[in-house]
């Protein structure tokens, strides 16, 4: 039976985030009522709670319950899917949290991810911090039995990683450089490795994380920023030349806000190489291309964004092992503990790569 009230965390300015009783969602017509069994913190989460990045609500604040990344079980069905046959109660699933229009003209043009109607549960209309929540049926996803609910919480940042790793055209022997050890850029390691690549060299600066990168698959791991770090090399560039025998990199990606990664990408990419900025760096930032250089070795650079139309074979990257992600959730929360998960996901206490929320 569903209970009338439900547990949540409800978000109003940065640093004012409330354990509070509310009312269990409404279902409507074309809507999924889902019991949140697990839920991922985003780097995103701790920038809202602390403020360095504001809503997208009217007012950029709350009151809204944060929470993007999330998995759980069917409870209610409306009227619509019930219909349509299409969702059962009971069945495990998680949700693209980017809920776009599919009636605009970006829309109708495929470029889904770039919807200017769209709405995103966790960030402008609630989300899966909370004991229940809802979903547009069309963003609804079963997960297979052997996919855990912390797993399937890691659906969408593995999404996300799946469309950057497309847009970086990996072929077979290629050398890649991903920048970025974060849970995103390791899933990226394990992506890339196995589409093919001949060497996979990870460049980050906390060495726990570079380790959980070569078991990943990453080849080589650079640190250089620890002068202490047994991966310490003070010129990235020149050390990706040495391992590649002098033709640098066929493929770079950046899956960092870094500007200085974003830089360094373009000095270790070679000829007819492919750049793939991924994370989001400062609204002021700015990268200087080499133009000439760039132009005489025929570079694409590219952006990533969001994770369009790759939901199914993010799921199915997990369900058959492609991507082991359960070696990337290091910590677990009960929701009433949330405060204390996202002081440790934003402080790094105990090393934390993906930081979760279970219910």
């Amino acid at each position: 039976m569903i209970p009338d009230k439900m547990k949540a965390w409800v978000f109003y300015e940065p640093e004012v985030m409330k354990y509070e009783e509310v009312p269990v969602p409404e279902v409507k017509d074309d809507e999924i009522l889902i019991k949140v069994k697990a839920c991922g913190i985003c780097g995103s989460d701790v920038a809202y709670y602390w403020g360095a990045s504001p809503l997208e609500t009217p007012t950029g604040k709350g009151p809204l319950i944060l929470g993007h990344e999330f998995a759980g079980e069917v409870v209610k069905v409306g009227r619509i899917p019930a219909e349509r046959n299409l969702f059962q109660v009971g069945e495990r699933v998680t949700a693209n949290p980017v809920q776009y229009c599919n009636a605009c003209e970006v829309c109708y043009r495929g470029f889904v991810n770039l919807c200017e109607n769209k709405k995103v549960l966790g960030v402008s209309t609630n989300g899966g911090f909370a004991e229940y929540m809802v979903s547009h049926y069309t963003h609804v996803y079963k997960l297979p039995s052997n996919v855990s609910f912390s797993a399937g919480a890691f659906v969408e940042p593995l999404a996300d990683a799946v469309y950057g790793v497309k847009n970086l055209q990996v072929g077979l022997g290629h050398k890649v450089v991903v920048f970025g050890p974060g849970p995103i850029g390791l899933a990226v390691v394990a992506l890339v490795k196995k589409s093919g690549a001949g060497k996979v060299i990870l460049v980050g600066t906390r060495d726990y994380r570079l380790e959980i990168g070569k078991k990943m698959g990453a080849d080589e791991v650079i640190n250089p920023r620890e002068k202490s770090s047994p991966y310490y090399v003070e010129d990235v560039a020149k050390r990706v030349s040495e391992l590649t025998g002098g033709k640098m990199a066929d493929r770079a990606i950046v899956v960092t806000g870094s500007k200085e990664a974003m830089q360094l990408a373009l000095q270790v990419s070679g000829r007819r190489s492919v750049v793939v900025y991924f994370g989001l760096p400062g609204a002021k930032d700015v990268v200087e291309v080499p133009a000439l250089e760039s132009i005489l070795w025929d570079k694409t650079i590219r952006f990533s964004w969001l994770a369009p139309f790759t939901w199914v074979e993010a799921i199915e990257s997990i369900a058959s092992g492609l991507v082991e992600v359960d070696k990337l959730v290091t910590h677990s929360f009960p929701l009433e503990k949330l405060l204390e998960a996202l002081v440790v996901a934003r402080e790094k206490r105990g090393n934390p790569l993906k930081v979760m929320v279970t219910m």
